[in-house]
């Protein structure tokens, strides 16, 4: 399942373009915090995720809709679970990052307005935290009072690490997904950016949160390992079938047209060049 990436692309491509993907993935069905118990000490190089927050969606009162389906109920096929995220199992959340983490590493949390607000300054009790990045899904969302259109991405240190690049700013224009085949799909784009700026041909990255494998998409890109969980059966069959097909193809079938350019840089984002490991 071992196959190498080509070098920097000048233009836009499609990933059906892209040659197949170098790296090792791995994808549990297991509970986010007892995937991180189960991981030894200091074992991953750089943690990106986009948590499965409860709460904007319970102080929204969700109903129904095409989106959410019946909100709540069991048996909903459009949602997932979501993570219970009061301040006390943040905190260990939160712990167990911090302690799979190697020192002199990146991670990136992404949260929603409500989450941001409630759980968003706990990350400095565990890690440094370095700065705020917004993600400009570009197009109009729901809402009840202004629409939403971004989301913020906490990006913090344990130890001291320089990023691999300095020309991205700290707003990413990265177009949402319509129609994910995922409730909460996010763009692959949106993955690299993390990747590329914090992590080399190599890194273990981590995404206790899987979910539809766009982090997992990203890392292999770069050349990296990749190690995720969802509590969810179906994302991580979704999941492991998606990279399984990219590491054997290089398309992506989840997004199999997607842009390469990110707004503010001035210039298209370079596929890397990777090194190839030895199989699982």
């Amino acid at each position: 399942m071992i196959a190498r990436v080509a070098g920097d692309d000048p233009t836009a491509v499609s990933a059906a373009a892209l040659p197949p993907a170098s790296g090792r993935f791995d994808i549990r069905t297991q509970d986010c915090i007892d995937f991180l118990r189960g991981l030894p000490e200091e074992s991953v190089d750089l943690i990106v995720t986009d948590p499965a927050y409860s709460g904007m969606n319970r102080h929204m009162r969700f109903g129904h809709g095409r989106i959410v389906g019946h909100y709540g109920k069991p048996d909903n096929e459009r949602w997932f679970h979501e993570f219970s995220d009061d301040a006390e199992s943040y905190a260990v959340f939160l712990g167990e990052c911090h302690r799979v983490l190697r020192k002199d590493r990146h991670v990136y949390i992404m949260f929603d307005s409500f989450s941001m607000l409630s759980l968003g300054a706990l990350v400095r009790e565990f890690f440094d935290v370095k700065g705020v990045v917004v993600w400009d899904k570009v197009h109009l969302g729901m809402g009840h009072y202004f629409r939403r259109r971004h989301e913020q991405i906490v990006f913090a240190s344990k130890g001291r690490r320089k990023l691999s690049r300095r020309d991205l700013p700290d707003v990413w224009a990265v177009p949402r997904i319509h129609r994910a085949a995922y409730p909460t799909q996010k763009p692959v784009k949106l993955f690299e950016l993390m990747v590329q700026a914090s992590a080399e041909p190599g890194f273990l990255v981590c995404d206790p949160f899987c979910g539809s494998g766009s982090s997992g998409v990203a890392a292999l890109l770069a050349g990296c390992d990749f190690i995720g969980a969802d509590i969810d059966a179906r994302a991580v069959d979704m999941a492991e079938n998606r990279l399984a097909t990219f590491v054997a193809t290089g398309q992506d079938p989840l997004e199999p047209v997607r842009c390469t350019h990110i707004e503010g840089t001035g210039r298209p984002l370079p596929n890397r060049g990777s090194r190839s490991r030895g199989p699982a």
